[in-house]
């Protein structure tokens, strides 16, 4: 049997995979990177709790815009773009 530790991080690998970033090595870059994988999971959440019911349309929406607003203010903190 595995030590809980072991399942812990397997379980958290699962719910939130990250792909490595294949970019242009910069330390603002990989943070962009992180960030955008995060948004992109969390959306595609909160369109899974939609989809089966869980969440309204106008909870989705806002949820979704306000993960949006966060992903813009942290971006335009990074100086990218």
């Amino acid at each position: 049997m595995k030590p809980q530790s072991d399942l812990l991080s397997e379980l958290c690998d699962f719910l939130y995979p990250h792909s490595p970033y294949d970019g242009q090595f910069q330390p603002e870059y990989l943070v962009f990177n992180a960030n955008l994988q995060e948004f992109s999971q969390r959306v595609s959440y909160i369109c899974s709790l939609q989809t089966s019911g869980r969440l309204s349309p106008e909870e989705s929406y806002k949820q979704i815009n306000s993960l949006w607003k966060q992903f813009k203010r942290n971006k335009k903190s990074l100086e990218i773009g």
